[in-house]
């Protein structure tokens, strides 16, 4: 017992001394400043392109979705998550030692002799695949709805809108996806890339933007080659350091991206156009439970049947039946969904 007190205190300790030491040593590989520049390029991309142009950039319930994104992205971690987590994991590993005789998923892990760059996918398309299936679930259940309903309390969409939920969710969510992860092996990674890019891609869902497909397949090569050429996913079709040879990697991946992908992107990936839908005020009957439920990845509600574009949905009504009496501020938002839904 006194194990796993010392792993909670120092989960504690620990993670207040990562995000100290994350705020005052800026780096290419830092959550903090990931999260101010990502944001501050969908915020200009908000006032240059905007989707819908009688919006204010500084919509409704701003300035509280910039306060949901840091506290889900770090606070939640530093007050309870990082510490009680860090508990769970071990007892869940120790877990498997036990009934297992002895197995231990580190020293198993069947995906080490795997090159990272597959590892990643494998990773990105298991962990997108089971987040799936819980936001489905955040819809199915009553309770877990509940909690939801902050997420689909915004009435005026902008990227910041990505990070508005309850804390609960990071619970479920973290809980849920921690088991198949770690039976595969993949928890054991860095997944600093993938994080990164499913944060900028929630930020465009929930974007006030509006672009084609060949766009978004340009970007998504223009991440590849800069992965590529730099060496990032021990993939390296560069043998040199020279600048244009890997900017011709970047710019050639970015134009076969886009005439590939071009128009296929909004099947393969979530979008603006599609997630508008998500959190639309009025669904018909027998979509009652919720349309559109990927994260990142869309390809889920087209194989599922959960995809529903009726139409352009730039100025639909946003929100749910009841939503004139739910809270406005964070802390009642936080306290919300503990009592059984009526």
């Amino acid at each position: 017992m006194a194990k796993y007190w010392e792993l909670f205190v120092q989960g504690y300790t620990g993670y207040a001394k990562y995000l100290w030491h994350e705020i005052t040593h800026p780096s290419w590989h830092n959550y903090f400043y990931w999260l101010i520049l990502v944001s501050l390029f969908f915020l200009v991309l908000e006032v240059i392109i905007p989707w819908r142009r009688k919006q204010p950039v500084l919509r409704k319930d701003f300035w509280l979705d910039v306060f949901y994104m840091f506290f889900n992205f770090f606070l939640f971690s530093l007050i309870i998550y990082s510490a009680a987590s860090n508990v769970v994991v071990n007892l869940f590993n120790d877990g498997i030692k036990a009934i297992a005789g002895g197995f231990d998923l580190q020293a198993n892990n069947p995906l080490r002799s795997f090159p990272l760059w597959s590892v990643l996918l494998i990773g990105f398309i298991v962990r997108d695949f089971v987040q799936w299936w819980i936001h489905r679930l955040l819809h199915k259940s009553d309770r877990l709805w509940e909690f939801h309903k902050v997420h689909h309390s915004v009435e005026e969409m902008g990227f910041a809108a990505h990070l508005r939920y309850h804390w609960m969710e990071n619970i479920v969510y973290r809980t849920l996806e921690y088991i198949p992860l770690a039976l595969l092996g993949i928890g054991l990674y860095d997944f600093f890339i993938i994080h990164i890019f499913t944060l900028a891609w929630g930020h465009y869902n929930h974007a006030n933007i509006s672009v084609s497909g060949y766009v978004t397949g340009a970007v998504l090569g223009t991440l590849i080659g800069l992965v590529v050429a730099n060496g990032l996913l021990d993939v390296n079709l560069v043998q040199t350091d020279s600048w244009l040879a890997k900017t011709g990697v970047v710019l050639a991946t970015a134009a076969a991206s886009s005439l590939v992908l071009g128009k296929v992107m909004k099947y393969i990936f979530n979008s603006p156009d599609m997630h508008i839908w998500h959190h639309s005020y009025e669904l018909p009957k027998e979509r009652r439970l919720g349309v559109n439920f990927g994260l990142t990845l869309a390809i889920w509600d087209y194989i599922f049947k959960t995809a529903y574009i009726p139409h352009d949905g730039q100025d639909i009504r946003l929100g749910f039946p009841g939503i004139e009496t739910f809270p406005h501020d964070f802390v009642t938002q936080s306290t919300h969904g503990f009592k059984h839904p009526e």
